[in-house]
C-alpha cells in the first residue's frame, strides 16, 4: 500500500505485527479476531461508589432512552443535553405533547356528549307528528258527521195547562213570553232625560242642594273643633298670693309680688293638667295700662283654684277686726271675689283651699270667726307652731257630697292651719264637713253650681295614698272631671 492510502504515515505491516495494536483495532472496529461480530462490553453504572467513572460513560448513562417521553428527551437537566439535543428535537417534543393533550380533551368531550345524548328524549319528527294529528282529527269528524237531509223535525202539539181554580179566565191562556212588553222606566231614566246624581232627589232645587252642602261643611268644622277641645289638656287657674311692699324697704321688699305656693301647683299638675297663676289686673296701672279683665281668664281657663294665704279682711264681711294685727288683705279679697264671680258666671268649677273656703262663704253673704281662740274659747286648737304637721279629725255629715267621694271614710284625719273659720253659712251653701271635736265648719259647697267647693284643710300637704291623713285625690279628680265637662 502506498503512502497516499495511509495518511498517517505508518505502514500496514508495522501496524499488523504489533499485537497490542491489533487488539486495540479489533476492539475499536467491533470485530473479533476470528472475524465474528463482537458485542460491546457494558459500561459500569455511575454511582457514588464509582466516582472515577469517565465523563463519557456518565453522559451515556444519564441520557434518555428511546422510550422516554418527548419532554424527557428534550430535558436539559443532563449535563450533556446541551451537546446531544438539537433544536429540531425540542420542537418535535412540543408538537407531540400538544397532540397528546388534544387527543385527551377530544376523548373527554366525546364521553360527555354521549352521556348527554343518552339522557335526552328521542327526537320528534315535526312533520310526522302534524300528519298524525290531522289524520286523527279527520277520523273524529267523519265519525260525528250527520246527513242533514235525513233529519226530520217532529213538531209536538202545544198543550195548554188548565188554569187553577179560583183564578179569573183571562189568565187561563199561556202567557206569550215573546211579546215585547218591557217595564216602565222611572222618569229620570227614560231616554233623553238628564242624569240625576245619587245625592239628589227629584224635588231638589239648586238652593236646597247648596243648603245641604253648607250644612255638611259646618258639621265638619264643628266636629273638628270639638275634637280639638276634647283632646286639649286642661288649664287650671290658681289665684295669686300677694306680697305688699314694706314701708321704707328697698329691693324686692319694696315691690308688690304675686306668687303661688309650690305644693298647690304640684298637687294639681299630678293629674297631668296645666296650671296658670292668675295675676291681678290693673287697667289703671301707673306704668302700664291693659284692657285685659279677669273675665278673660275665666273664658280661656277651665277651672279656678283659690289657694290659702293671708286672712280675709273683716271689712269684706262687714265686721270690725278684734285685734289690729289681723287686718287681713282687703286688696286680695276684692281681687279674688271678682275672680270667683267670673268663673261661676262662666259655669266653670271652683275649688277653695283654707282661705279659699272662707272666701266662698263670704262671697255668698256668710261671716267668719276673726280668731277662733278669741271668738270661741271652748273650741279646739286649729293652728299652732307645727304648721302643716298639726292635725285633727273631721266627719262628713248626712247630705254631704264628700260622702260619695270618700265612701270608706265617714271620719277622716286632716291637717289644720287656720285661726279663722266659717261662722254663719252663706246663702245656698251646704255644710260638707265639720270638726269632730268642736263642730267648726270645715267644708262648704254651693248648691246652684256644678262644682263650687271649699275645704278648710290643705289637701296639697296630704300624701297621695297615705295611711294617716285623708287621701284627697278623689276631691281633685272630681274637680277636674267637672272642668272637662263644662269647658265647652
Amino acid at each position: 500500500m502506498s503512502n497516499d492510502a495511509n495518511p498517517s504515515g505508518t505502514s500496514a505491516g508495522a501496524g499488523g505485527n504489533d499485537p497490542r495494536r491489533g487488539g486495540a483495532d479489533s476492539a475499536a472496529s467491533g470485530v473479533s479476531q476470528d472475524g465474528a461480530p463482537k458485542r460491546p462490553a457494558a459500561a459500569p453504572p455511575i454511582s457514588e461508589a464509582n466516582p472515577t467513572a469517565p465523563p463519557e460513560t456518565a453522559a451515556q448513562a444519564s441520557a434518555p432512552g428511546p422510550k422516554a417521553s418527548a419532554s424527557e428527551r428534550a430535558s436539559t437537566d443532563a449535563p450533556s443535553s446541551a451537546s446531544n439535543v438539537e433544536a429540531a428535537d425540542l420542537q418535535q417534543a412540543r408538537a407531540d405533547d400538544a397532540r397528546e393533550a388534544r387527543a385527551v380533551a377530544a376523548s373527554a368531550t366525546a364521553a360527555q356528549e354521549a352521556a348527554v345524548r343518552a339522557k335526552a328524549p328521542p327526537p320528534v319528527d315535526a312533520r310526522a307528528s302534524l300528519a298524525q294529528n290531522l289524520e286523527a282529527a279527520t277520523e273524529a269528524e267523519a265519525a260525528t258527521d250527520v246527513d242533514i237531509d235525513t233529519l226530520t223535525v217532529v213538531e209536538e202539539p202545544a198543550t195548554v195547562s188548565p188554569a187553577p181554580k179560583g183564578f179569573p179566565p183571562e189568565i187561563s191562556a199561556v202567557p206569550d213570553f215573546g211579546a215585547l212588553n218591557p217595564p216602565q222606566m222611572p222618569p229620570h231614566q227614560q231616554p233623553g232625560a238628564q242624569p240625576q246624581h245619587a245625592y239628589m232627589k227629584q224635588s231638589d232645587s239648586t238652593w236646597s242642594v247648596f243648603g245641604r252642602v253648607i250644612a255638611a261643611r259646618a258639621r265638619q268644622i264643628f266636629d273638628r273643633a270639638g275634637q280639638r277641645m276634647t283632646q286639649r289638656t286642661l288649664r287650671i287657674g290658681v289665684s295669686a298670693r300677694i306680697f305688699h311692699p314694706e314701708p321704707g324697704a328697698k329691693g324686692l321688699r319694696g315691690k308688690t309680688l304675686q306668687y303661688l305656693e309650690e305644693s298647690i301647683a304640684h298637687w294639681v299638675m299630678s293629674r297631668d293638667v296645666l296650671v296658670f297663676m292668675i295675676p291681678t289686673v290693673g287697667h289703671q296701672g301707673m306704668l302700664h295700662t291693659s284692657n285685659i279683665r279677669l273675665r278673660d281668664y275665666a273664658k280661656h281657663l277651665d277651672g279656678l283654684l283659690l289657694q290659702g294665704g293671708a286672712d280675709v279682711s273683716p271689712q269684706s264681711y262687714e265686721e270690725v277686726t278684734t285685734r289690729p294685727e289681723w287686718p287681713g288683705d282687703r286688696v286680695r279679697d276684692m281681687y279674688e271675689l271678682e275672680l270667683l264671680h267670673e268663673f261661676i258666671e262662666s259655669g266653670k268649677p271652683v275649688l277653695g283651699v283654707c282661705r279659699g273656703c272662707q272666701l266662698i262663704n263670704v262671697a255668698f253673704g256668710g261671716t267668719l270667726y276673726g280668731d277662733i281662740a278669741t271668738d270661741m274659747p271652748t273650741a279646739g286648737i286649729h293652728v299652732n307652731e307645727q304648721y302643716d304637721q298639726h292635725r285633727h279629725s273631721i266627719r262628713f255629715p248626712d247630705g254631704s257630697s264628700l260622702v260619695n267621694m270618700f265612701p270608706n271614710n265617714r271620719d277622716a284625719l286632716v291637717n289644720s292651719i287656720h285661726h279663722q273659720a266659717v261662722r254663719t253659712v252663706g246663702r245656698d251653701l251646704n255644710i260638707e264637713a265639720v270638726s269632730a271635736e268642736d263642730g267648726i265648719i270645715e267644708a262648704v259647697r254651693y248648691r246652684k253650681a256644678p262644682f263650687v267647693v271649699g275645704v278648710q284643710w290643705h289637701p296639697e300637704f296630704h300624701r297621695a295614698g297615705g295611711d294617716e291623713l285623708l287621701d284627697c285625690t278623689p276631691l281633685l279628680d272630681t274637680f277636674l272631671r267637672v272642668a272637662r265637662e263644662t269647658r265647652f
